[in-house]
């Protein structure tokens, strides 16, 4: 396995292409992660509840804002990268159970040798698909299931279908939540149908993400909360309101018309998100 270390930075080749570590100049003990030049996660390891990509703090905020405060959970983490996300998680909600599936084995042990987690934290790596992990998880055994999934920068088809979301709803308890990162661009095809997916299983949701994003003027993340209960969109939509970079919560009448008719996508028909806009990254997205 080629590796090479460049002052701090560490560049390592893994099972789904070209790893990077690179040392955040701004925050001691910080670290982002590239996939062929996309950025993946950024992790504090001084502060895990430091968060520093947009979409990763809306996951956040929903986790926060779903069961009282300091509750300890039972988390189904579809991909892994860095563990943000789990770490944020093992810090505010001690003693949460916590399952990681990510398919990249050789990014695992990349991420434990250098940016390794507290033995404490109860998190349980698995090395598998997101579809092999579901199918194997009992019935209402999770509180929460997050979807961050990306292959080539793209959410694997296999992974867009109604057939994954029923999975998805049955491993989760009555009143469990699914959170899942969409990634998309004008004119939001591949979102509006992800929501139409979700919601033909678990029928009440909303949408988190910036204006210009929902407005379908630029390419960016949408998180989806889906359940089987309302989610809680004015406390969602104050925590959106409020971030470094605001953004809109779409719900009820509006997430309808946002939807706008899309057909459900099923395993027979399923596609990849589009892919970003070249340049996309460098551009410092």
């Amino acid at each position: 396995m080629g590796r090479r270390r460049d002052a701090d930075r560490v560049v390592e080749q893994v099972d789904t292409g070209r790893a990077e570590l690179v040392p955040d100049p701004d925050r001691a003990g910080s670290w982002t992660l590239l996939l062929d030049g996309a950025p993946q996660s950024h992790v504090d390891l001084t502060d895990p509840t430091h968060l520093e990509f947009e979409y990763v703090r809306r996951f956040a905020a929903a986790i926060d804002l779903l069961a009282p405060a300091g509750a300890a959970l039972r988390v189904l983490h579809l991909g892994g990268g860095a563990l943000t996300l789990p770490r944020y998680v093992a810090a505010t909600r001690p003693g949460s159970t916590q399952r990681i599936s990510e398919v990249d084995g050789a990014l695992v042990e990349l991420v434990r040798r250098a940016l390794p987690w507290p033995a404490e934290a109860r998190l349980r790596v698995r090395v598998a698909d997101a579809r092999a992990t579901l199918a194997a998880s009992r019935d209402a055994s999770y509180d929460v299931v997050v979807a961050d999934v990306f292959a080539g920068a793209r959410t694997p088809a296999h992974l867009t279908s109604v057939e994954y979301v029923g999975d998805v709803a049955r491993v989760l308890r009555p009143g469990g939540w699914y959170l899942a990162n969409l990634a998309d661009g004008p004119p939001l095809r591949h979102a509006r149908g992800q929501v139409a997916t979700a919601r033909a299983v678990l029928p009440h949701a909303c949408l988190v993400a910036d204006a210009a994003v929902l407005r379908g003027r630029r390419y960016g993340n949408l998180v989806l909360v889906a359940g089987r209960v309302e989610p809680p969109v004015p406390a969602l939509t104050r925590r959106a309101a409020g971030d470094w970079f605001p953004g809109r919560v779409v719900a009820g009448a509006d997430l309808d018309r946002f939807t706008g008719g899309a057909p459900v996508v099923c395993d027979a028909d399923a596609t990849g998100s589009p892919p970003p806009p070249p340049g996309f990254f460098s551009a410092g997205r």
